[in-house]
């Protein structure tokens, strides 16, 4: 099989490797979409925390292709998504219920072969069937999962007025969560007009086009939006630029939460007297925990709109491409089709039919 492998950071190549057989409780996946995000970019450099050799791609919707021995469900042919991570639960942080700190942590796509291969292996009971699902649809599953963790760290009241940095997939499902969690008013700023008009159709009270380069700018057109400020502020960007104004636009008591992935060596400035005087918050919301029903829930009963958000889909031989893609400001959602039939390698309008 083809399969993205890493023996370094920033080098990769596609290899041709066997196609592994499942063991007691495995079950092979043939992967028919995987998505490519943020995260796999910092794998890229070598941040967060990657092994070698390593098969990144931790977004995956597939089709069961073989089961090993006591398995019983999912069965052959079942189109499933799959956790990609396993704790041990028993170190101390399992323990706690809080399996994504777990001491011993197996995270595919990060320290085991992940979903950026035409087949890769994963526990049983690790996946959830999702037959009912569009492949492209169930592809969400994972990033919808982690948004409602973030939320379940929130905390929000019902009420609040939210201001939202960020309109990417992630900024995306944020906000239409946000709203159907209660939020009393949601807005979204983000540098790029298009995405904010796919945010205000999926609901978000108000959009403000930020300028790239100096955050800053943006600062009284928010402010005029909150008045005295908002109750809670989310960054889904990773921006320095972005934190650095964040702590302003809280109101008294407020809450900001930092979903976004920064570089690893980044520094944030906060001024530790405005949160002491204001009795502010601030949380962080690293993975998803025992969130994936809630997310296939979210994505079934269209709590979660994904429609129109995959722009560029790419095969396994242009995954350099895919990545070049994350970053640029008209892709939305990047995702790698490895079956070179049905792949294709550029934008959705250049997508040939499956």
């Amino acid at each position: 099989m083809k399969a993205i492998v890493y023996d370094r950071p920033r080098h990769f190549e596609l290899a041709e490797l066997p196609v592994p057989e499942p063991g007691q409780g495995e079950v092979l996946v043939k992967v028919l979409v995987a998505g490519v995000c943020g995260t796999d970019a910092h794998l890229h450099e070598g941040e967060f925390g990657p092994t070698y050799p390593l098969t990144p791609g931790h977004e995956v919707s597939g089709v069961i292709a073989a089961v090993g021995a006591g398995v019983s469900t999912p069965a052959v042919g079942d189109r499933v998504v799959f956790d990609n991570t396993a704790s041990c639960g028993r170190c101390p942080e399992c323990r706690r219920g809080r399996p994504a700190f777990c001491h011993h942590i197996l995270a595919q796509g990060v320290n085991a072969p992940g979903g950026f291969a035409e087949y890769v292996l994963t526990d049983a009971d690790r996946c959830f069937v999702v037959s009912d699902l569009d492949p492209e649809v169930a592809v969400f599953a994972e990033p919808v999962a982690c948004v409602v963790h973030g939320l379940d760290v929130l905390a929000m009241q019902p009420g609040d007025r939210v201001l939202l940095f960020g309109a990417g997939p992630t900024g995306l499902v944020l906000a239409q969560l946000l709203r159907a969690s209660g939020a009393g008013d949601v807005t979204v700023a983000a540098p790029t007009q298009a995405k904010l008009d796919l945010a205000a159709a999926r609901g978000a009270d108000h959009v403000v086009l930020i300028e790239r380069s100096d955050p800053w700018s943006s600062g009284d057109r928010l402010r005029a939006v909150a008045g005295d400020g908002f109750d809670v502020v989310i960054d889904a960007t990773g921006s320095v630029g972005v934190l650095d104004q964040t702590i302003s636009l809280l109101r008294v008591g407020g809450t900001m939460l930092v979903y976004g992935m920064a570089a690893e060596n980044a520094r944030w400035s906060i001024p530790p007297y405005e949160v002491f005087r204001r009795e502010l918050v601030i949380k962080g919301s690293f993975a998803q925990q025992f969130a994936f029903d809630r997310s296939l829930a979210a994505l079934r009963g269209g709590r979660v709109d994904t429609s129109g958000m995959i722009t560029h889909r790419f095969d396994l031989e242009h995954y350099a491409d895919a990545l070049a893609a994350v970053a640029d400001s008209s892709c939305i959602k990047a995702v790698i089709v490895p079956t070179s039939a049905t792949a294709a390698t550029g934008t959705t309008e250049e997508r040939g039919d499956s």
